[in-house]
């Protein structure tokens, strides 16, 4: 006999559901409802601001970014999951210290995670399809859709959103991916929701290295070198090139400190292991590289999103403030000439860097904020 809609054991049907997420890799699989208080008035504020920068895609959408059923009509369930991404024995730290190293965030290494996590939740939803009759409204979303996907994540027990605006996990840290599945299914919601422990640790907001939270649970995402080196298509401002060090696409500082990171289970997920080296190559070599290797290099991998030209201006800042030597003073006159004002700006200022040093004006030291246990 085939069962009606109304007929269906969601109890059992939410027991399966995350059975098959985590058969699929999802660490952790959880059901939340739709309702999110105050994160409109939040979002709203931290818009009116400007600390959005330059991603105006934040102020679209309206309501539809913190009403799940605006933005798929029908909706009255998220399925949310967490995929953990920090590859086995990271040397991240040996990395940040090396000056003639191009340090670029873990989450960057492998794999892009929205293909991966897009095509598991493609499969986890067409599980669930299949699992019930009739017609199902549901869609698969990974940081690609106006998705409130922290207080989501947080809303449905898989951590609390820490000082530093990432969610944390008492059991994995944060170093961990999200998705969701908006579906039109009435599953039960799941009850346990983890706590805000984040105390008195002030540990991520004292080591960001461009001050980039004016208070805590407040990213202004202009001084953030995540946003600098990855969202923002101009000139990096003078003011934040010294800081950034040798961070050419993104930054993990502030995961790296957490106390809560200290355990974090290393990611079985191959697709997330580093490709090419990633984790630990030469500034100077990257910066060597065709526009054609950069693309093969970089196939499959979220670098790419930012293209040659600011890869290439990016890398010139850490190349800026490394040591000098005759590689990095060649690596940087190989693209004095080179067919982009944006690139062409950023090699000067390293130049006058080093310009600096070797003329007796010693390079003013960069202030880097990072605590012993960095």
């Amino acid at each position: 006999m085939t069962l009606t809609m109304e007929e269906i054991d969601y109890h059992h049907l939410s027991r399966q559901i995350k059975e098959w997420g985590k058969s699929l890799g999802f660490q952790q699989v959880t059901i939340t409802g739709i309702d999110l208080p105050k994160t409109g008035e939040r979002l709203n504020q931290w818009l009116q601001k400007g600390y959005q920068g330059d991603m105006q895609w934040m102020s679209k959408h309206g309501e539809k970014r913190y009403h799940p059923e605006q933005l798929l009509p029908g909706t009255q369930r998220v399925i949310s999951v967490r995929m953990d991404y920090l590859p086995d024995n990271s040397n991240m730290i040996a990395v940040l210290k090396d000056e003639d190293k191009a340090y670029i965030s873990r989450y960057a290494l492998g794999r892009d995670y929205h293909k991966v996590i897009r095509q598991r939740l493609k499969t986890l939803s067409k599980e669930i399809e299949n699992a019930v009759p009739g017609s199902v409204i549901q869609r698969p979303y990974v940081d690609s859709a106006p998705v409130m996907e922290k207080p989501l994540a947080e809303k449905a027990g898989l951590g609390w959103m820490g000082k530093h605006t990432l969610i944390i996990n008492s059991e994995a840290g944060s170093w961990f991916f999200l998705g969701e599945i908006y579906t039109s299914l009435p599953l039960p919601i799941d009850q346990t929701v983890e706590k805000n422990q984040c105390g008195d640790c002030k540990a991520c907001l004292k080591v960001c290295p461009t001050d980039a939270f004016p208070e805590p649970y407040v990213l202004d995402a202009r001084r953030c070198i995540s946003y600098l080196t990855i969202e923002h298509k101009g000139s990096i401002p003078e003011e934040f090139r010294e800081p950034m060090g040798n961070r050419v696409f993104g930054c993990d500082d502030c995961q790296a400190v957490c106390p809560w990171n200290k355990e974090a289970t290393p990611t079985q997920e191959k697709d997330f292991s580093p490709r090419h080296n990633l984790d630990n190559r030469e500034l100077a070599e990257l910066f060597l590289w065709t526009e054609a290797e950069f693309l093969k290099f970089t196939e499959g991998s979220p670098i790419r999103r930012i293209g040659y030209e600011r890869w290439l201006r990016n890398l010139a800042i850490g190349l800026g403030n490394a040591p000098t030597t005759g590689t990095i003073l060649n690596a940087l006159k190989t693209r004095e000439n080179y067919p982009s004002v944006l690139v062409q700006e950023h090699v000067t200022w390293a130049q006058e860097q080093h310009l600096k040093s070797t003329t007796g004006k010693k390079k003013r030291k960069r202030k880097i904020k990072r605590p012993e246990t960095l």
